[in-house]
C-alpha cells in the first residue's frame, strides 16, 4: 500500500478533516518547499476521492521576522533585518506591496499550475484581526508551563523572566530583537535588545504594550499551537528538521496538551529535497527555485517526482554547480530522462496492465493535473534530440511514429515535453550533453578501433536495403550488423555517436538515423578506413572463450557453419532459434580441430 493510501485509511471517514501547511516567504521559494505542498495536496485529494469532508489550508507566515537575506540582495534588505516580513518593502521593480507578497506570489502561481487546491491565508490578517488574541492570552498566562515543556521535551532552559511572545518594538519596528519579560493580563513588558540575536541589532527601547491585535507574535512553536486550535487542523506534516525526537513538533504537541488539553494533528514527517546531498536553501542559494522547476517540468512529472518517493526518504536532485561559474547548475541528462521514462511506464501500465494495483492507479491520478486520459506517450529523449535538429518538424516526426495525427491533448503533451527539453538545454545541460550533428567527421572519430570502423562500413553497405526507413527498422539493423561484425553492442553504438555527434552516447540511434539523410549516413560511416586483418584480429576471441560463449547460448542454437578468414582465424556463423545470426570470430593454434569438433554432426 502506498503512503497516501495508508494515511487516508487512518482517519474516520465521517469526521471532517482540515489539512494545513505554511511557508515563511523570506526569499525565492526553492523546489524543496514543494514537497510539503504536494504531499499535503495528495492527502487532500486521496481523502476527497474516498468521500471524506476535507479542506486544505496553506498559510503565509508573513509575521515572522526577516532573519535571513535572499541570496545576493544584502544591500537592499539589511536595514530591515528583524522586522516582520509583511512590513518589509518589496525589492525595486516589484509590483507587490511588500517582501512577503513579492516572494509568496511566485509560489502561488506554481500552486495553480500544479493543481494544488489549497485555501490561502496570511498570518498578518489573523494577528491584526484579533483571531489569535485568546490563544496569546492563554499561552502568556501559562508561561511557566511553556518553560517546563521546553526543558522536559527539548532540554532548552528558559529564565523565569522569559515569556513566549515577541512584541513589535514601538520605536524601531523590529520584533526579532525584542524580549518579553512580564505579562500582567493586559500588557507585556519588553526590551528591544541590541545583541539579542546575531542577525539583527535592536534599538535598546524598553516599553509596555498590549500583545493583542497584531502588536506582536508568538514564537513559531507556539504559533503552531495557536494555528492548530483556531483552524481546527487535523493533519499537518513537517520536515525532518522539525520531527526529530525532542524537536519542534514534539515541543508544540506537548504545549498544546499542557495548556489546552488537546491532541496534536496527525503528522506526516517528510525528508528534504537535496541538491547533491545538501538541503536546499533560498538564502544560501543552494538548489533551484520552485518557479524554475515548474518552468522546466510538466506539472504531472513534477508531482510524480515528489509523490513516487516515500515521505521519509529524501529526493536528491543531482544539481551540480559549474566550477567556473558557481551560479550555474547542471542537472544530468540521465536523471531527467529516467524521470520522464518512469512516469511514462506508470502511465502505460495504468491503461494496459490488468495486474496493476489500485494504489498505483491512484498514484497516477494524484500526479495528473487535468483529467487523466489514455494518450500517446512521446518519448522524452526523442523530443530532446529532435528539438536540437533545426531541420526536423517535431510534430510531423512524432505523428509519423504514432501512425496517426495527434489529438489536441497529445499535442499539448508534446508541447510541454518540448518546453522541458529546451529548458533543460538552456539552463541545466553541460555542453557535452547537447546533441549537435557534426558537419564533418569529428577529429576524435580517429580513436575508433578497426572493429568499430568495419562495423560502420558494413552498416553503411546495408542501409540501402532498410525499409521502412524508421526508428525500429534502423535500430534492428544496427543490432543485426553488430552481431555479425562481431562487435559488442555498446562499442557499436559508441561508433555511431562518435561519428555523428562527437559523443560517447546519445539518443536512440535508430531514431537519430531516421531523421537523417540516407546518403549522408552512408558517406559519413565510410569515411574512416580500416585494415582487414587488423579488424579480424581485433574482433577475435580464443577457443576457451568461444566454448564459454557456446555454453551460455546452449538451447538457443539452431545451427553452426564455419568460414575461414585468414591464417588461424575462423568465423563461426551461429544461427539461433529466433533466426538471429551471430558471428563468433575465433583465433587459436588449435582452430582447425576446434572447428571440426564444434560443427561435427551429433550422434542420432
Amino acid at each position: 500500500m502506498l503512503w497516501f493510501a495508508e494515511i487516508a485509511g487512518c482517519v474516520d471517514p465521517q469526521t471532517p478533516q482540515v489539512i494545513n501547511d505554511s511557508k515563511t516567504p523570506s526569499g525565492r521559494v526553492h523546489v524543496g518547499a514543494l514537497r510539503g505542498v504536494i504531499l499535503h495536496d495528495a492527502v487532500f485529494r486521496a481523502l476527497k476521492t474516498r468521500g471524506v469532508p476535507v479542506r486544505y489550508l496553506f498559510g503565509v507566515d508573513d509575521y515572522d521576522p526577516l532573519d535571513e537575506i535572499p541570496s545576493g540582495q544584502d544591500e537592499f534588505f539589511t536595514p530591515y533585518l528583524g522586522a516582520p516580513l509583511c512590513n518589509v518593502p518589496a525589492p525595486a521593480g516589484s509590483k507587490a506591496a511588500d517582501m512577503a507578497e513579492h516572494f509568496i506570489g511566485e509560489l502561488f502561481d506554481v500552486f495553480r499550475e500544479l493543481g494544488a487546491e489549497a485555501e490561502h491565508y496570511r498570518m498578518r490578517d489573523y494577528y491584526r484581526a484579533g483571531k489569535l488574541n485568546e490563544s496569546i492570552d492563554r499561552i502568556l498566562a501559562h508561561a511557566d508551563a511553556v518553560r517546563r515543556v521546553y526543558k522536559d521535551v527539548s532540554g532548552s532552559e528558559k529564565s523565569e523572566r522569559w515569556h513566549p511572545f515577541q512584541s513589535i518594538c514601538e520605536n524601531c519596528g523590529r520584533l526579532g530583537t525584542t524580549e518579553v519579560v512580564a505579562y500582567d493580563g493586559k500588557e507585556v513588558e519588553y526590551f528591544c535588545r541590541p545583541s539579542m540575536v546575531k542577525w539583527a541589532k535592536g534599538c535598546g527601547h524598553h516599553g509596555k504594550l498590549s500583545p493583542f491585535d497584531g502588536k506582536g507574535k508568538l514564537p513559531w512553536k507556539l504559533e503552531w499551537v495557536a494555528k492548530w486550535r483556531i483552524l481546527g487542523v487535523t493533519i499537518e506534516g513537517a520536515g525532518k528538521d522539525h520531527t526529530t525526537k525532542g524537536g519542534s513538533r514534539d515541543v508544540s504537541a506537548a504545549c498544546l496538551e499542557a495548556i489546552f488539553g488537546e491532541k496534536p494533528p496527525l503528522n506526516i514527517p517528510y525528508e528534504f529535497f537535496l541538491a547533491e546531498g545538501k538541503k536546499m536553501s533560498s538564502s544560501k542559494g543552494i538548489g533551484t527555485s520552485a518557479r524554475d522547476m515548474a518552468d522546466f517540468l510538466a506539472p504531472e512529472v513534477l508531482r510524480y517526482l515528489i509523490l513516487r518517493t516515500q515521505p521519509k526518504s529524501p529526493v536528491d536532485f543531482p544539481l551540480v554547480p559549474d566550477k567556473e561559474n558557481p551560479g550555474r547548475l547542471f542537472l544530468t541528462e540521465d536523471f531527467i530522462v529516467k524521470v520522464f521514462n518512469d512516469f511514462d511506464r506508470l502511465h502505460k501500465r495504468v491503461y494496459t496492465d490488468p495486474k496493476i494495483n489500485e494504489e498505483e492507479k491512484e498514484l497516477y491520478r494524484l500526479c495528473e493535473v487535468t483529467n487523466p486520459e489514455d494518450s500517446y506517450d512521446t518519448n522524452f529523449q526523442l523530443v530532446l534530440t529532435f528539438v536540437q535538429m533545426p531541420h526536423v518538424n517535431l510534430l510531423a516526426e512524432i505523428e509519423k511514429r504514432k501512425g496517426s495525427p495527434l489529438t489536441e491533448h497529445e499535442k499539448a503533451h508534446l508541447s510541454a515535453r518540448a518546453k522541458s527539453a529546451r529548458y533543460w538545454l538552456s539552463h541545466f545541460a553541460r555542453d557535452e550533453e547537447k546533441v549537435r550533428l557534426q558537419d564533418t567527421l569529428p577529429a576524435r572519430a580517429a580513436e575508433l578501433g578497426h572493429g568499430q570502423r568495419a562495423f560502420l562500413h558494413q552498416l553503411a553497405a546495408e542501409l540501402s536495403s532498410v525499409t521502412p526507413w524508421d526508428d525500429d527498422a534502423l535500430q534492428a539493423k544496427i543490432f543485426d550488423v553488430s552481431r555479425r561484425t562481431p562487435l559488442a553492442q555498446s562499442a557499436a553504438f559508441k561508433a555511431i555517436y562518435r561519428t555523428l555527434l562527437d559523443r560517447e552516447q546519445g539518443p536512440r540511434a535508430g531514431a537519430l538515423m531516421a531523421i537523417l539523410d540516407k546518403d549522408f549516413l552512408i558517406k559519413r560511416f565510410t569515411e574512416l578506413p580500416y585494415e582487414q586483418e587488423a579488424y579480424w584480429k581485433e574482433t577475435a576471441i580464443s577457443v576457451k572463450d568461444h566454448l564459454a560463449q557456446l555454453e551460455k547460448e546452449k538451447g538457443k542454437i539452431a545451427s553452426i557453419t564455419v568460414s575461414r578468414k585468414a591464417g588461424t582465424i575462423i568465423d563461426f556463423h551461429v544461427m539461433h532459434t529466433d533466426e538471429k545470426l551471430y558471428v563468433h570470430r575465433v583465433e587459436d593454434a588449435q582452430i582447425e580441430e576446434h572447428a571440426a569438433r564444434v560443427t561435427a554432426p551429433k550422434p542420432a
